[in-house]
């Protein structure tokens, strides 16, 4: 296999016809009896992957358990998988880390918050596809973000996570070395989600930058955390910077999973809606009715997208 380091090529639209199988850039995985994937519940020696996953060609994932399970709910009802109101279990209840829901070819899991959380779980899912000898997978985070200068409920496709310095890069230490790698997000899929969200026409939809910081308040220039030590006139002029960086919104997991995505070879794709307009204020005071629509929206977005490349719009 490839360097731990080295990206697998992704797959583009005129190899579409091929068969792309997961890549996993790890030999050790050949030389294991048994692989238990712990934080999910399961086990290559206790679950048949391949019969349980082998046909999924979608996965979304996203923090929340319970908008995962709502994510499934609509997409099986999209795709007339199980009667209405048809309760879709949680494959990973053996788990309290994270829930998993599927519906025919969709894959949706949960991944909780930050970038350890959604790492874990990236790790185990990729591997789970892998065993599952999954091919042509496409991997979507969808979730809510803070915006920089965008309207509240705008949706914003990334096109490169940056880190909190606006480097378009995500850095980790590994047997006390700092590793560097590339967090480009595939840019067919990227326009492929725009074309969608002019077809649905329904909200503000653009591809930008997306900065992937370690914190929710002073990572993020809040005034509002139990700790700042610096004035807002300081947090506006490093958002403004941030803004004239070509970063539209915040959030705390793309960085990890375009640069996981890069290194296995997967087309993934981060859709997040903007909650609030950073410029404006910290905390979120938007009704929770209008809220709830606003996280449906990059649900609407992946779906149509999904029935789009499944050949059923």
């Amino acid at each position: 296999m490839a360097s731990a380091n080295t990206p697998k090529k992704r797959r583009t639209d005129n190899q579409s016809s091929e068969e792309t199988p997961i890549y996993v850039p790890n030999p050790h995985l050949e030389k294991m009896k048994e692989d238990v994937l712990y934080h999910f519940a399961l086990g290559t020696g206790t679950h048949d992957f391949p019969a349980l996953f082998g046909d999924v060609k979608f996965v979304c994932v996203g923090g929340s358990p319970s908008r995962m399970k709502a994510f499934i709910t609509y997409i099986a009802e999209k795709l007339g998988i199980g009667n209405s109101g048809c309760d879709f279990p949680n494959i990973c209840a053996g788990s309290d880390r994270y829930a998993m829901y599927k519906a025919g070819p969709v894959l949706a899991a949960s991944h909780g918050m930050g970038i350890p959380s959604i790492a874990i779980m990236l790790h185990e899912l990729i591997k789970l596809l892998y065993h599952s000898k999954c091919s042509n997978v496409t991997i979507i985070r969808i979730g809510t973000s803070g915006g920089i200068g965008l309207e509240p409920g705008s949706v914003v496709i990334t096109k490169q996570s940056v880190d909190a310095t606006f480097k378009p890069q995500f850095e980790q230490v590994i047997l006390g070395k700092s590793v560097i790698r590339n967090t480009d997000l595939d840019e067919e899929l990227a326009k492929d989600l725009l074309e969608c969200s002019k077809e649905l026409d329904q909200f503000n939809t653009i591809i930008g930058n997306t900065m992937c910081t370690l914190d929710f308040y002073e990572g993020q220039a809040r005034l509002d955390g139990a700790i700042c030590l610096y004035t807002e006139e300081e947090k506006l002029q490093y958002l403004q910077a941030a803004y004239k960086a070509g970063i539209r919104n915040i959030e705390m997991e793309s960085s990890v999973f375009a640069a996981m995505c890069n290194l296995c070879g997967i087309r993934g794709a981060v859709v997040c809606v903007t909650l609030l307009n950073r410029l404006e204020g910290d905390q979120i005071t938007t009704p929770h009715d209008v809220l709830s629509e606003y996280q449906k929206r990059p649900q609407k977005l992946v779906e149509h997208l999904i029935m789009k490349q499944l050949g059923k719009k």
